[in-house]
């Protein structure tokens, strides 16, 4: 993972280089060493894992230290990146940047790694992101260190621990860090459990062709067999289940599909909690005949076990909808962490550790409603996790993430055997984020043709108590910018968009894990082939939406989409557009409060209406009119140029030399391809130039004093050489990002 603090492969090689002419073999082995240590980072991803043992059950607690950081600045600089008029306006900035201007001074870092280590500490790391500090420490230690108690219930294998009274922060660490996760060791997330309906609950759905209507509380949203024309393999088509081509048709993908834009050269990560088997994959892929990604699974942190997480229901879900909506995906990067909370802020934070992974779009379909979060994390590790985000979206990245899956209501009540929701309005988090894009959830009906003739709120409360989409109003976050004038009070509303997520008829997956997917022991549910719904499945189905978008937008050498919530406000708020970009959903309700209160009495949130509203947000996407709206709004990609200066003598002047140029700020480098004729090609890089703006710079390639020695002698041989230039655009991880077509010369003297 990119937290081993090993230089990406442009820095390598430059070192490499300075490491050779210097003749610094013990160096150099380090080097390689850190090449050789980023292999295992990726696990194939195929085959039953075991579970990783808790951290009680090792003895030792992995905590996440918050650190006092810039984190209004930061979410300033956020908005203002993503929001059209804005001078900052897609002036992205890479991870290093953003930590070094708004995160933890390095100061500070190695300050609070050094106080943990002088206290026992091991496994410490500087998070990338400069918000964080982690580190590991037995139960003693950790008591000592904080002044709190810690006390553990349950049996061995499934032991916690939780202090009995409030941590102090040590007084050294005042003013450097905020607060302690991970004292509090129990699982507060899961996996939301692929939401499908039992064979009671089925039965229970109407005919074909519409809402059930039989009580007179709130008509539900699910109906038994999809309408429209489905088309798939016959375990599929059995099942009565949504197939991809009616949603990909009811969501207007088939035009980009139909263009050849599929996802080529994009990365989508998922955040999980669970893993998968790539057979299931397979079998949907070819039940449906598609091209499956190149799929590579993560640890978000060690306690994940190195085989990863045993195959579950939501990642099989989100990588079988994923694919479908994007299928020449350049590669899907799969974060799996455990349920700790510790281990949550990890995998949210994961993707931009990783450097050299760094996707275009992050969807998440897990999350813990608000006050949840709050208390297991405190205010501080909620902040700075916000801050993560934010981090994401200045950096370019779409975040998308479900809003859940117990409507307005999201708070489980942990006594409730049937896992009912309190009866209180609560938001999901990290849906609720200002930084994210929040997916609600619908149902639809679909003519012969699958286009969408009636949308309805998701919410099956009649049937599936508490299964609804999520939405409402945040108690943690204000109103965002891109929703003033549309929200009255000053909070963050959600969700911002919605897809198809009820569970009746639901999407159709396979999916073979036990007993989650299939439990031989349950009538009707001994067959991989399941309908299955829930926000976790319309959230990978959008995210493969903007993939597609993001594609177009560079075939076109425009910027990504990034954070698109400014952009779906300001097209919600024009007439014309939001006719155009938006299926408005105008029927149902959210509100589970008549089926989980003894009173039956609603919650009082929330209600589909014209326009935007907080049961569905703007309505269901038509992807290829976003994709149109998009290349009108977004401005170019900052261009590189070169012009290579000639005639140059590399052997007199020991270096190659290179004007490159960018259109706007840019970081920028150069290489040269050297080829002498029968011999072997040799690549030498520059360093790296920064431009605060538009600019030229004559970049310098050093060449080291062995490869001039061979170039002199294949001159005084009247061998041919020829030097090829390239010009790019490098992030300051060293990720080339734009690069120009190769400049050719020839050496002679």
């Amino acid at each position: 993972m990119g937290s081993s603090g090993c230089p990406t492969l442009w820095m390598v090689l430059i070192s490499v280089g300075s490491l050779l002419r210097r003749g610094a073999g013990a160096a150099l082995l380090g080097v390689l060493l850190c090449l050789v240590a980023l292999v295992p980072a990726a696990r194939a991803a195929s085959g039953p894992a075991a579970r990783a043992a808790s951290g009680p059950a090792t003895g030792r607690l992995a905590l996440v230290l918050p650190l006092a950081a810039d984190l209004g600045g930061l979410q300033r600089y956020a908005m203002a990146v993503a929001t059209p008029g804005s001078s900052l306006y897609h002036h992205y900035r890479s991870i290093h940047w953003l930590a070094r201007r708004f995160g933890a001074s390095p100061a500070t870092q190695q300050r609070v790694a050094r106080y943990l280590r002088r206290h026992g500490a091991t496994r410490i790391r500087l998070d990338r992101t400069g918000l964080f500090v982690d580190a590991s420490l037995t139960r003693a230690q950790a008591e000592r260190l904080f002044a709190t108690t810690l006390v553990q219930r349950g049996r061995r294998a499934d032991a916690v621990t939780a202090p009995t009274r409030p941590v102090r922060i040590p007084a050294a660490l005042a003013g450097a860090v905020t607060g302690v996760v991970g004292l509090d060791t129990a699982p507060v997330l899961s996996a939301p459990a692929i939401t499908r309906a039992s064979p009671a609950e089925r039965s229970a759905f109407s005919s074909v062709g519409g809402p059930i209507t039989h009580t007179a509380l709130d008509p539900g949203s699910g109906y038994h067999t999809a309408s429209g024309t489905r088309s798939g393999c016959p375990g599929a088509m059995r099942i009565g289940a949504f197939t991809p081509n009616q949603y990909l048709t009811a969501y207007d993908y088939d035009p980009l599909h139909a263009g050849g834009t599929l996802g080529q050269g994009e990365r989508v990560a998922l955040i999980e909690v669970d893993g998968f088997r790539r057979s299931d994959i397979s079998a949907f892929a070819g039940c449906f005949h598609l091209h499956i990604p190149r799929i590579v699974a993560f640890r978000a942190d060690s306690s994940v076990s190195r085989t990863g997480l045993p195959p579950g229901g939501e990642t099989t879900l989100d990588l079988e909808v994923l694919d479908a909506a994007a299928p020449n995906l350049s590669q899907i990067d799969v974060y799996e962490s455990s349920a700790q909370i510790s281990s949550a802020l990890r995998a949210f934070t994961a993707p931009l550790q990783n450097a050299g992974y760094k996707p275009e779009v992050i969807s998440a379909s897990l999350g813990l409603c608000e006050p949840q979060v709050r208390q297991a994390v405190g205010l501080a590790g909620l902040r700075n996790s916000q801050a993560a985000l934010a981090e994401a979206a200045a950096s370019g990245i779409s975040v998308l993430a479900a809003t859940g899956d117990d409507g307005s209501a999201d708070c489980i009540d942990p006594n409730s055997p049937q896992m009912l929701p309190l009866p209180q309005l609560a938001v999901n988090f990290p849906a609720s984020s200002p930084d994210v894009t929040a997916v609600g959830g619908t149902n639809l009906t679909l003519n012969a043709a699958n286009q969408i003739t009636f949308q309805r709120v998701w919410n099956d409360d009649q049937v599936a108590p508490g299964s609804a989409g999520g939405g409402g109003l945040s108690g943690v976050f204000v109103r965002p910018p891109y929703q003033a004038g549309l929200v009255v009070p000053n909070r963050r509303a959600l969700p911002d968009v919605s897809m198809l997520a009820d569970i009746g008829p639901g999407y159709a997956v396979y999916c073979s894990a036990q007993p989650e997917c299939v439990d031989p022991n349950l009538p009707g549910a001994n067959s991989p082939w399941q309908a299955v719904g829930g926000t976790s499945a319309a959230t990978p189905l959008l995210a493969g939406g903007f993939a597609l978008v993001d594609e177009l937008l560079r075939q076109h050498k425009q910027q990504g989409l990034g954070l698109v919530n400014p952009l779906l406000y300001a097209l919600g708020r024009n007439p014309a557009a939001t006719a155009q970009v938006f299926s408005d959903v105008t029927n149902g309700s959210n509100d589970v409060g008549p089926f989980i209160r003894s009173s039956h009495q609603p919650l009082g949130c929330c209600s589909a209406a014209p326009g935007f509203d907080t049961a569905s947000g703007w309505g269901s996407v038509n992807l290829a009119n976003l994709a149109a709206a998009a290349l009108a709004a977004q401005p170019p990609l900052v261009a590189v140029s070169q012009v290579v200066p000639l005639p140059q003598r590399p052997l007199r002047t020991r270096a190659v030399l290179d004007r490159v140029s960018c259109t706007g700020l840019c970081q920028i480098g150069a290489l040269a391809r050297i080829s002498v004729r029968g011999a072997r090609t040799v690549t030498e890089y520059s360093g790296l130039y920064h431009l605060t703006r538009a600019g030229t710079k004559l970049v310098r390639i050093p060449l080291p004093r062995h490869e001039l020695d061979v170039l002199r002698t294949a001159v005084g041989h009247h061998r041919r050489i020829t030097v090829r230039v390239v010009g790019a655009i490098v992030d300051p991880a060293g990720n080339v990002e734009r690069s120009t077509p190769p400049r050719a010369f020839t050496i002679t003297r």
